[in-house]
């Protein structure tokens, strides 16, 4: 929902890009083939108005909440996932 750098590397289709989700509190940081492409902070206001212009804006407490489902969106293009790994940090 929010927009990722404009400056990313992106690999070729056909070839894995990997990528990670850090949260620390209420700070996300999303990472794109070893570099980071987004910061917010969860319930920030900016996140909380992307949220409300969007079709996630019936869930109750999307864009705020640390624990809960995780959501692969595809955008209506082909996409595939692997080796999806959810770790707690402690």
């Amino acid at each position: 929902m929010l927009p990722a750098a404009d400056e990313k590397r992106l690999f070729k289709p056909g070839a894995w890009n990997h990528s990670r989700i850090f949260v620390l509190g209420d700070t996300v940081e999303h990472w794109l083939n070893g570099e980071r492409v987004l910061q917010y902070q969860l319930g920030g206001d900016e996140v909380l108005k992307a949220v409300q212009d969007s079709k996630f804006k019936k869930l109750e407490g999307f864009g705020s909440k640390i624990r809960g489902h995780i959501l692969l969106t595809d955008h209506k293009d082909e996409c595939c996932f692997k080796n999806i790994r959810i770790r707690e940090f402690k």
